[in-house]
């Protein structure tokens, strides 16, 4: 395949890999003679200032799966899938006020951490091996394997030797510097893929409109294509089970964007590592407001790739190289590459630099973020208790590495999912929604009890499982397939998170009665206070009543 790549475009992407190299081995290196302790290495000295905190957000955050898999919704579903990225801007703002402050005076290495001292080890323990089979298996994986298939569709990489490569650029300044090192280049990194989203955002848009630009694109891609402007679908929509019309709003997507960056680790850790708390928030703003401007970034390219694959006008003006690798309904995640190749020399690198950019930063982020769970909460509470801080760190350093190593192994398994980023967001839905319960009710309700919690963790996974394929296996040709039909995955992550938080508030209940001093009943140590409390019944009651309203009135 030509892949159109001129001399311009390799010298802006090896200046950009040699960029990047050389500030993160800066700042990998040891200072004056400081040996790295956990801290340093785990949460960058806790020095991270507000606009290196907020540009890191967003680069952990926008990844192959943001880049490839939402530009493939895009393409397939329309804008209704940016509800994710707007949705995301005002659940940030709630973790900044909420959420953080508690994680923050806690003094937390790990979200686990926050369990073991409000619930117990045990459900610590759960929890942690949890995170890290997610995050090896499903995070780590997946980002391998969309960023190959970006190289490969562009530029024609063997599939093999660009997950080789992929892995081989992030482990050599994010394994040693650790957090401080992914930090301060994702800075760098977030300029990258910011401008470089817009150049293909903006040939996209001047490809439709036949050079006329931007706005002009803009306008005929809506009225080429009006019914992937409908924000909220209907029931008539074949898109309508990945994104349940006004069930997005007041259901599931709320339990995705709380769990996703309330109580996710390796978006988290950025802000454990803050100056301060005030520093903290102000980086949460800085990512609010970035995540506005994601979905022209990401989402348009794939509407405006569905309007010129369908239009043969449009895509006659592309010459014989349009029909190469070409994406389709049922190979949606080829529009965000396919597009990258009909750049003009210099811009082509910039966007490719962009999309490697994506990659490389979440790809860092989620293996530190590996290494520190698996070091902090299993490590150091099961193998090695008196682990010194060379040690430790050492350790962290090996995790990322065989993290990295697994994940390269499975990538190529993921070969023929479409629609990638739907897939990771409905698997995860198994699991957040019981995780997200237990972390509301012991934040805000001080009578959660750790044998509650511990049930609510076991019993949320067979309830997903039961909505997820109880219509596909025993409903199917049953009576209960009138009752449970073909349920939208974020439906069934509202249902979930709903009989979650349900489960624990009874089993407390059981467990608290009859106890005189119920104000204070099993809260860890007798030291954790829950944030200010309010009435979770009533809160409880009130979300399912509307909820029921929403989907069924």
């Amino acid at each position: 395949m030509n892949t159109g790549f001129e001399t311009i475009d390799y010298i802006v992407f090896i200046a950009y890999a040699l960029l990047i190299l050389g500030v993160g081995l800066w700042m990998s290196r040891d200072k004056n003679g400081h040996q790295k302790n956990a801290e340093d290495y785990f949460l960058a000295s806790k020095s991270l200032p507000w606009w290196a905190i907020g540009a890191s957000l967003i680069a952990a955050n926008i990844s192959a799966e943001q880049f490839i898999g939402m530009s493939g919704s895009g393409y397939a579903v329309g804008l209704a899938i940016a509800s994710y990225e707007w949705m995301a801007a005002i659940t940030l703002i709630i973790v900044g006020k909420f959420f953080l402050p508690i994680f923050i005076e806690k003094g937390l290495y790990t979200i686990p951490e926050f369990v073991e001292k409000r619930f117990s080890t045990n459900l610590k323990t759960i929890l942690a091996v949890f995170w890290v089979a997610l995050y090896v298996f499903v995070n780590i994986t997946s980002v391998l394997y969309l960023g190959a298939l970006a190289m490969n569709t562009i530029m024609g990489v063997d599939m093999f030797y660009a997950i080789i490569g992929l892995s081989l650029f992030a482990a050599a300044y994010s394994i040693y510097g650790g957090l401080a090192s992914i930090a301060w280049t994702d800075a760098i990194q977030v300029v990258f893929l910011i401008f470089g989203g817009l150049a293909t955002t903006y040939l996209a848009l001047d490809t439709v409109s036949n050079g006329s630009g931007m706005l002009d694109g803009l306008g005929i891609i809506y009225e080429k294509a009006p019914q992937k402007f409908s924000m909220i679908l209907d029931e008539s929509n074949p898109q309508y089970i990945n994104l349940p019309g006004i069930g997005v709003l007041v259901g599931g997507l709320w339990v995705a964007n709380l769990y996703y960056w309330g109580f996710n680790q390796y978006i988290i850790q950025r802000a454990l590592a803050a100056k301060s708390l005030k520093e903290a928030q102000k980086g949460i703003v800085l990512a609010a407001f970035l995540k506005l401007i994601i979905p022209f970034i990401v989402v348009i390219p794939g509407i405006a790739a569905f309007v010129i694959v369908n239009d043969p006008e449009m895509l006659a003006r592309l010459g014989t190289e349009g029909l190469l690798n070409i994406p389709s309904d049922g190979a949606a995640d080829k529009a965000y590459p396919w597009l990258i190749q009909f750049l003009p020399a210099g811009l082509k690198g910039l966007a490719f630099v962009a999309l490697t950019a994506a990659i490389v930063s979440s790809l860092a982020s989620m293996l530190n973020s590996t290494s520190t769970i698996f070091t902090m909460d299993i490590y150091k509470q099961y193998i090695n208790k008196n682990s010194d801080d060379k040690n430790t760190v050492k350790v962290g350093r090996i995790t990322s590495a065989a993290a990295l190593a697994i994940g390269a192994i499975v990538a190529p398994l993921l070969g023929g999912i479409n629609q990638a980023f739907q897939f990771i967001q409905e698997y995860t839905g198994v699991v957040s929604p019981g995780i997200l319960a237990i972390f509301l009710l012991g934040l805000f309700w001080k009578k959660t009890t750790n044998q509650a919690a511990i049930w609510g963790a076991l019993l949320s996974i067979p309830v997903a499982m039961f909505f997820k394929v109880g219509p596909k296996g025993w409903a199917n040709g049953t009576s209960l397939e009138s009752i449970f039909p073909n349920i939208p995955f974020l439906d069934q992550m509202g249902y979930t998170t709903l009989i979650t938080v349900l489960i624990i508030m009874v089993i407390s209940w059981l467990q608290n009665k009859g106890d005189d001093d119920s104000k204070g009943f099993l809260l860890h140590k007798n030291t954790f206070k829950t944030s200010p409390s309010f009435n979770i019944s009533a809160f409880a009651i009130l979300l399912i009543l509307v909820f029921l309203y929403a989907k069924f009135w």
